[in-house]
């Protein structure tokens, strides 16, 4: 049907009640009414009548217990919570009698909400928006907040804010209850203008003065409507404004609104904000520097393990299961030439060792006496730093020879003179010595190596030691991936040499592989625990989001009733939880490497990757979407009627 023959509003037999108590309120009984393009229709009753309840019905913010509400014949009843929006979106504007303003946004920005859910881009929001301003009166104001303008001028920004989709309809529920005469006047006048313009303006009010603008006046009392002057025809009525709807562009700019929404709340409540970012920073922090601390104490651990090399089998005297010492007499030098010959075996290194006294002038030292063989310095892959390590001729005629640890060196040459050449008495037999080795630093007990003198195996067994039995054999293996194989063939060449399985072999590898899963075992606890003070933190925002919900009633349903749908308002809120949570990350992401580079500068051993940071930023980001959610899916929910009268 054509404009001219179909209504532009229609209501039959429309019935809205309110169960209170035991008894039922019918703010509506009964109502039709027919409202044609064009019209200036005034409906006018006193407080409690049913005016503003008829108001919300045809503003879409509202729905009726029984009737028929039509649209330009479309059957609203029949449309879901996305149609309603973009009816409300295209068809109304709504000036409120309180302004309904968002107190943190400025006058320019509460006037482009309504075009920010119909998809229109920034500039052209904020061109339309200057424009409504200066044609208004305004536009000098656009910068202001509106506590920053009187009455009158919030009024008009309010009717700019309707006006900025270009709607047919103007819904105005007592738009000049709160000014003085002279701007009541004033907004009434540029109502009037609206209507000549080719606009349907409805107008709520008690006030008859007021109602004597309209060409229409309906009275309602009770509910009911008691009296019209009669339906008539207005001016040539404007075509509905036709928008994008929300497309990419409309998404990304709901983005940047939201995220500068969330912005001007960190901001209005500063106290608040550090206490919620607190919890987000705190648990960001600990998982970037506790894992930073775990894997800098793993690696420390696997490289020293790693500098006595993985392609290593340490065999030691005394039975599998019974702690073996180096006492033990069931290892001999003999046993280390059979192992020499076995196939894979690069090295085999005997060793004994015993806590003696060394001394050099007045200077004496309780330290570790190694009686090595020359290959030592291959398999432990531990050089010479100075002068040389002894051979194999030393080793046959019992050189009285030694190399020096450099802990050792430097207590029995404390001025750092050279040691080479000179004289250290070992028990009471002097040796020379003839090297000095370099730095390895302390073992994963802790124990220091440098605390040690290297003196040929057969001269220590001879001279020093008194027995010719060893303390343990070190093998070094040419293939690693055939350690296990030599393993075993060690064992066998053993037990046929000895008759007895009186020694025991460690493999390097294996032990390295399980202080492997024991670090990651327990680095992983440490993520747990930090992740805990994360899940924590992630309660804090969703306690706020909540207080954040309470707080802005009225601001979500002013956007709903704007044109906002249910995921406008969804996205809106968890967008703000995120940018919470992402702030909180962030400033958790720099505090966590400031903490665990003041660890390292204390001396503990701190390594920081990317991927902690990356996996705690992105925890605390979807923290901020998980805990979020439920704050925005009930602001999402929230009755419109009942959000635009809280306080």
């Amino acid at each position: 049907m054509s404009s001219a023959t179909t209504p532009l509003l229609r209501l039959s037999n429309i019935r809205r009640h309110y169960p209170s108590g035991e008894t039922v309120v019918k703010a509506l009984d009964d109502v039709s009414l027919t409202i044609w393009p064009g019209e200036f229709v005034a409906i006018i009753g006193q407080s409690g009548s049913g005016k503003s309840t008829l108001m919300n019905l045809i503003g879409c913010l509202d729905k009726a217990n029984h009737g028929n509400y039509q649209v330009q014949g479309q059957d609203v009843a029949a449309l879901d919570a996305d149609q309603l929006a973009a009816l409300r979106r295209e068809t109304f504007g709504f000036v409120f009698q309180r302004y309904n303003l968002l107190n943190n946004a400025t006058a320019a920005e509460n006037i482009e909400i309504p075009a920010l859910y119909a998809g229109l881009s920034k500039p052209e929001r904020h061109s339309r928006a200057l424009q409504l301003l200066a044609r208004l009166g305004l536009e000098n104001r656009g910068d202001s907040k509106p506590m920053q303008l009187s009455g009158g001028q919030q009024q008009r920004v309010a009717i700019a804010r309707a006006l900025m989709n270009d709607p047919p309809v103007i819904l105005a529920d007592e738009p000049t209850g709160a000014l003085d005469s002279q701007s009541g006047e004033e907004v009434m006048a540029l109502l009037s203008g609206l209507h000549r313009e080719g606009r349907t303006i409805l107008l709520i009010t008690h006030d008859e003065k007021v109602a004597a603008h309209a060409q229409r006046v309906i009275s309602i009392c009770d509910g009911k409507i008691v009296s019209d002057n009669g339906e008539r025809r207005g001016g040539q009525p404007l075509p509905p404004a036709r928008h994008r709807g929300i497309g990419a562009a409309g998404l990304v700019a709901e983005l940047l609104e939201a995220a500068k929404t969330a912005m001007r709340s960190l901001q209005a409540n500063l106290f608040r904000t550090a206490l919620t970012l607190l919890g987000i920073v705190i648990g960001v922090a600990a998982v970037v520097a506790m894992l930073a601390v775990g894997q800098g104490s793993q690696e420390q651990v696997l490289d020293q393990m790693r500098a006595m090399g993985t392609n290593i089998l340490s065999i030691r005297p005394g039975a599998p299961g019974l702690r073996g010492s180096s006492d033990v007499a069931t290892l001999i030098p003999g046993d280390a030439e059979a192992i020499t010959e076995l196939d894979n075996v690069e090295w085999a290194s005997p060793e004994r060792n015993a806590r003696m006294t060394v001394r050099y002038g007045n200077i004496d030292y309780a330290t570790s006496i190694q009686g090595v063989a020359p290959s030592m310095t291959q398999v432990r892959e531990w050089p010479v730093a100075e002068g040389d390590f002894f051979d194999d001729r030393d080793m046959r005629r019992y050189a009285p020879v030694l190399v020096l640890g450099q802990s050792v060196r430097q207590l029995l040459f404390p001025d750092g003179s050279d040691p080479l050449g000179r004289y250290v008495l070992v028990g009471s037999i002097p040796f020379e010595v003839i090297g000095v080795m370099t730095s390895k630093g302390a073992d994963t007990m802790g124990n220091d190596r440098d605390d040690a003198v290297f003196v040929p195996l057969t001269t220590g067994l001879v001279r020093l030691f008194g027995q010719n039995y060893l303390g343990g054999i070190t093998v070094k293996v040419r293939d690693v991936g055939q350690i296990d194989d030599t393993q075993q063939a060690i064992t066998d060449l053993l037990l046929d040499r000895h008759q007895t399985e009186d020694f025991r072999i460690r493999n390097m590898a294996s032990i390295l592989a399980t202080v492997t899963e024991t670090q990651n075992t327990f680095t992983l606890m440490l993520g747990i625990v930090a992740a805990i003070s994360l899940l924590v933190g992630g309660i804090g925002v969703m306690n706020i989001m909540l207080v954040n919900v309470t707080e802005r009633t009225r601001e979500i349903g002013i956007r709903i009733a704007t044109g906002a749908r249910r995921r406008d308002i969804l996205l809106q809120f968890n967008t703000e939880a995120a940018v919470v949570c992402t702030l909180g990350g962030l400033i958790g992401v720099v505090l966590g490497y400031a903490a665990g580079s003041g660890l390292r500068h204390l001396g503990m051993a701190v390594i920081f990757s990317p991927l902690p940071a990356i996996m705690a930023f992105s925890c605390a980001f979807c923290t901020g979407l998980l805990f979020g959610y439920l704050p925005a899916r009930k602001a999402a929910r929230l009755d419109p009627v009942a959000a635009l009268a809280a306080e």
